[in-house]
């Protein structure tokens, strides 16, 4: 890699510490090249830095290409203590918003126990199961389905949210940062999400220690916007606790 590649790239990775996007044009012009060259510098050393859209976004080392088949088996006895700690959260005839992925599978099942609940989900394979449980209510919003997630997405989405009446939506990220903020693989999965966010009477946030201090290329929300967050570790909970002097209302709590 020539020098001059490397101090561009320096200098752009500097600019996203402050900024969670960078758009193309604004990178070209404070590297002083063309977005041409911007793009080569990025095709030829992209680990840390990623064009999406039109923009730059700063990417964890951590992240690689999303698998909901693979997500499933990856940490499920922390996914599942956090799902009987969320269930705490949940009373009868409740109407939840419940998030794509896999960390909230777990908790399907427990539903089964609830005689009147609503369940408002844009996730296939959450509405697969949730469609089993005789007592629960199943709203399924549909649109462009993408397979990886097994979750639907469109430009409706969003609006169809807003006019629901959620009284608690429960949210997963696929990383965390206190700098980067909340954020998950897909951007078809960020509409939806801020919706029900803006929507809901209570957000509940979970995510077990390995999204913790990760960066994924769809930002959708900043920890304050929650008022729970459910994590599998004391010691992260601890250092987030520490931090929420500008966020009194959120509380944090683990299995």
């Amino acid at each position: 890699m020539s020098d001059r590649r490397e101090e561009r790239l320096t200098l752009l990775r500097e600019a996203l510490v402050n900024e969670r996007t960078l758009h193309l044009r604004d990178a070209a012009t404070l590297c002083g090249v063309s977005e041409m060259t911007i793009r080569r510098d990025l095709h030829t050393c992209s680990q840390s830095i990623s064009l999406i859209g039109g923009r730059l976004i700063k990417v964890s080392p951590q992240a690689s290409a999303y698998d909901l088949i693979e997500q499933q088996a990856l940490g499920y006895p922390a996914k599942y203590r956090l799902c009987q700690r969320a269930l705490s959260f949940i009373d009868e005839g409740d109407t939840l918003f419940i998030d794509c992925g896999s960390t909230l599978l777990p908790l399907l099942g427990f539903l089964a126990r609830f005689k009147a609940l609503t369940v408002v989900t844009y996730a296939l394979n959450v509405a697969t199961s949730v469609a089993k449980l005789p007592s629960v209510r199943l709203i399924v919003l549909g649109g462009l389905y993408y397979p990886a997630s097994q979750s639907f997405g469109g430009e409706r989405l969003a609006e169809k949210i807003r006019g629901l009446g959620i009284n608690k939506a429960l949210i997963t990220a696929a990383g965390i940062d206190d700098d980067q903020g909340v954020s998950c693989f897909h951007f078809h999965e960020v509409a939806p999400k801020k919706a029900a966010i803006a929507t809901a009477e209570k957000r509940i946030l979970l995510a077990d220690t390995r999204k913790m201090g990760v960066v994924r290329p769809a930002y959708f929300a900043t920890l304050g916007d929650f008022d729970v967050l459910v994590t599998d570790d004391e010691q992260v909970s601890k250092r987030f606790e520490a931090g929420l002097a500008s966020m009194p209302d959120i509380a944090i709590t683990w299995p």
